[in-house]
C-alpha cells in the first residue's frame, strides 16, 4: 500500500489494483464545491476508486453528504479506509455497485472520473500501464461508461442537479436539462480524439 496527497489530503493507495488519484482530478472537486456552495446537498462520487473525490468534497463542505460507489470490491475497501482515516464515516457512505444503482434517491451533484479511453488505445498510454485496465479503458470507443452514467442521471439527479465529469483532461459540467448536450459533446470529443490518434 502506498500514499498520495490529493487536494491536500493524505490518501492510501493500492497501485495496480485501484486507480491512483491524479492532480488533474482535483478540478472535479473544485467544480463540485462551487456547485454546492454553502447549502446542504447530496453528492454522488461515482466510480470512487480510492475515495479521493468523496473525501475531498466531504472534508471541505461540512454541510454535504456524499455517496461513493464503485463496482470494484478492492476500490470499495480502499475508499472505506480513506474515509475512516479522515473521520468522515458519518457523512460519506461507500457502497459497492454500478454507477448510481446503490444510491437511495436523487442527488444534487454527480461527480465522476470513469474509464473513457478505448481499450484499443492501451498501447498508446504507457503512463497508465501501472493502473488497473478496467479503471482507465473501456470497450469499443470507450464512451460506454459515460453513456450509461448520463442515462442514470436522467432519473438520479434531483431537479436543479448537475453532473461533473472528467474526460481527456477536461472537466465538463451539465445541469440536468443539459445532459443531452453533454452526451453530444462527449461523442464529438471522442470522435476527434480517434481521428487524432
Amino acid at each position: 500500500m502506498g500514499h498520495v496527497r490529493f487536494c491536500g489530503f493524505a490518501l492510501g493507495t493500492r497501485p495496480g489494483v485501484v486507480m491512483t488519484p491524479r492532480p488533474a482530478s482535483e478540478r472535479l472537486v473544485e467544480t463540485a464545491l462551487a456547485l454546492v456552495g454553502d447549502r446542504p446537498a447530496t453528492v454522488a462520487d461515482v466510480g470512487t476508486g480510492s475515495g479521493a473525490l468523496a473525501v475531498a468534497v466531504a472534508a471541505r463542505a461540512p454541510q454535504v453528504r456524499v455517496w461513493a460507489t464503485d463496482a470494484s470490491p478492492a476500490a470499495v475497501a480502499l475508499a472505506c479506509e480513506n474515509v475512516r482515516r479522515h473521520g468522515l464515516l458519518h457523512r460519506v457512505v461507500v457502497l459497492e455497485g454500478d454507477l448510481l444503482d446503490p444510491v437511495p434517491g436523487p442527488v444534487d451533484v454527480v461527480v465522476a472520473n470513469l474509464p473513457y479511453l478505448p481499450l484499443g488505445e492501451r498501447a498508446l498510454h504507457a503512463d497508465l500501464a501501472a493502473e488497473p485496465a478496467d479503471a482507465v479503458f473501456a470497450e469499443r470507443d470507450g464512451l460506454g461508461p459515460y453513456r450509461r452514467l448520463l442515462d442514470a442521471c436522467e432519473e438520479g439527479l434531483a431537479p436543479g442537479g448537475a453532473v461533473v465529469v472528467q474526460f481527456r483532461g477536461a472537466v465538463l459540467l451539465a445541469a440536468r436539462h443539459e445532459l443531452g448536450a453533454l452526451r453530444a459533446r462527449l461523442e464529438v470529443e471522442a470522435m476527434l480524439a480517434r481521428k487524432a490518434a
